[in-house]
């Protein structure tokens, strides 16, 4: 447990440098079995105190599913973080690790009549909601709550888009927070998601120009929206790199002003894999390495981690990890990466280019940068006997603050 917010804390960022010293350091001495994940808590403080710098305006909602972990979530709701949760289970998670009711906004808009009242009873205030049957299950499982209507955003590519699963067209926005309010519901505003993992700091121009167009007509007809959610899909910076995310905050405020001007609405975004994401390392071991034909130029090297345990975002190798060996600076050659299941959907990188030394072995070990998003959450309960990725937390001095050995 972290008894000391201090101790896993700092007031300015350190260079990402220094970060991955820290969590291979820990991993050199403690030599934890693989494959595992280390996560910095105070790097996960400095990313989260960067966006808080960065949009001072706006309410931080932490995207739970990013990363879950006790000690995250624990540490953010010390900041003073807000919470996007998906489910009951998720709300759980936040009250335990001290986050109070009226600091979670439940995003979800496919969810059980059962799983509003569970949350509502929790405390839980704030709902989204998309469609008709979800607003009809909010208003009599969580009576008098507040909600957003998400609506479509169509912004250019993300790695991977949410297209159109989540969010209504927009000309239904106005119809179901109406219907909202004649079902004592209070209507609060809207909200959008550009698609996880955006690259274009001007992605939010569509929504929020849809969202003030909405806004005035709502407002026209009796019904003043007070709040607008940006949502997430801030980015991390992997092997290819990404806009600073200054610019993502530059490109929003002129946004806002240009589309709301002295009308705008307290704001919220949703941040998840720009807290967590730099601030761990996953450590792979090597299975195999192997070549499937005299001929061919690539080995193929089998890691102990694939898309089953820890590895799921490689799935169409729409992110690219940087990665790092004991071997980095001598000869290389190209290789496919894939894990270790008897799944033959189970490799990572086929079409992507990677080069890794040619005195990879088995046995040597293959470190992941920044893989503090999405691994460990959605690493299966044990696909094929693989359990589920073990997660260590260390704080400022390298060291463990869950004690070393066991998953946090």
């Amino acid at each position: 447990m972290i008894d000391d917010l201090a101790t896993v804390d700092r007031t300015t960022a350190e260079p990402i440098e220094a970060v991955h010293r820290r969590l291979r350091g820990f991993l050199d001495r403690h030599r934890p079995p693989t494959p595992c994940l280390v996560v910095d808590l105070p790097a996960v403080g400095a990313g989260y105190r960067r966006l808080r710098e960065l949009f001072p305006a706006a309410d931080l909602y932490y995207a739970v599913k990013a990363n879950p972990a006790h000690e995250v979530l624990r540490l953010l709701a010390g900041l003073g973080a807000s919470f996007d949760v998906a489910s009951p289970v998720e709300v759980e998670l936040c009250l335990r690790a001290g986050a109070h009711p009226d600091r979670l906004s439940y995003g979800n808009t496919v969810k059980k009549r059962s799983d509003v009242a569970r949350a509502h009873a929790l405390g839980v205030r704030l709902f989204t909601v998309d469609s008709e049957p979800d607003l009809v299950n909010v208003a009599a499982a969580a009576p008098g709550a507040d909600v957003l209507c998400r609506i479509f955003a169509e912004p250019p590519a993300s790695s991977t888009p949410f297209g159109r699963k989540f969010g209504c067209d927009p000309e239904l926005a106005g119809p179901l927070l109406r219907r909202a309010a004649r079902l004592g519901l209070r209507p609060r505003g809207l909200s959008f998601h550009v698609g996880t993992q955006q690259l274009d700091p001007g992605a939010w121009e569509h929504g929020i120009a849809t969202a003030a167009r909405l806004a005035a007509e709502l407002a026209a007809s009796g019904i003043p929206l007070t709040a607008l959610d940006l949502g997430g899909g801030f980015p991390a910076g992997y092997r290819d790199g990404a806009p600073p995310l200054a610019e993502y905050a530059a490109a929003i405020e002129a946004s806002l002003d240009r589309h709301f001007g002295a009308a705008r609405p307290a704001l919220a975004i949703e941040p998840g894999r720009s807290v967590v994401a730099d601030a761990g390392i996953l450590r792979s071991e090597v299975v195999l390495v192997s070549r499937k034909a005299y001929h061919h130029a690539h080995r193929w090297v089998y890691l102990d981690v694939g898309r089953h345990n820890g590895l799921t975002e490689t799935e169409d190798e729409f992110i690219a990890y940087d990665l790092l060996t004991a071997h980095d600076g001598g000869p290389t050659g190209p290789v496919v990466l894939a894990g270790p299941t008897c799944d033959g959907d189970d490799v990572l990188y086929e079409r992507t280019t990677y080069h890794l030394p040619v005195d990879l072995a088995p046995g040597d070990h293959v470190d992941v940068l920044a893989a503090g998003a999405y691994t460990a959450s959605c690493a299966t309960v044990g696909f094929n006997g693989f359990a589920p990725l073990p997660t260590h937390h260390i704080g400022a001095d390298g060291e463990p603050v869950d004690g070393c050995g066991h998953g946090g």
